[in-house]
């Protein structure tokens, strides 16, 4: 067998066991363990619904990214701002639509953040 074949059937074998294999692992939010059995309706939410999760693991990616970038004080300043949005969110309970709205409002904030990081010239 070639290297071209043996590649292509490695990709292959990726691509077709990967969502089978992923199905079998325990879903988690990236902020969050959504086999925990307490979880708050906003959180139940986000672990049912796809885009959300996906939506948490960008946000979370970028907030924790942002800290590293920040000086003490505005570190401290963005912890605060999410400790606030998390709350936030909580009132949205499991209304998508809501929690959706505040992922989307969260990450623009985020952005506006890195806008602000001063970078070398």
């Amino acid at each position: 067998m070639s290297d071209t074949t043996a590649a292509a059937r490695a990709i292959l074998f990726a691509l077709l066991a990967g969502p089978v294999l992923a199905g079998a692992l325990p879903a988690h939010a990236a902020s969050f363990d959504c086999q925990k059995p307490d979880l708050a309706e906003d959180e139940t939410a986000i672990c049912e619904t796809l885009s959300l999760n996906d939506m948490d693991v960008k946000m979370v990616t970028t907030f924790e990214l942002l800290s590293g970038l920040l000086a003490m004080g505005a570190r401290g300043e963005l912890q605060d701002q999410q400790i606030e949005w998390l709350t936030k969110r909580g009132e949205c309970k499991g209304d998508v639509a809501c929690l959706t709205a505040a992922y989307t409002a969260r990450m623009a904030q985020l952005a506006a953040v890195y806008e602000g990081v001063q970078r070398p010239k």
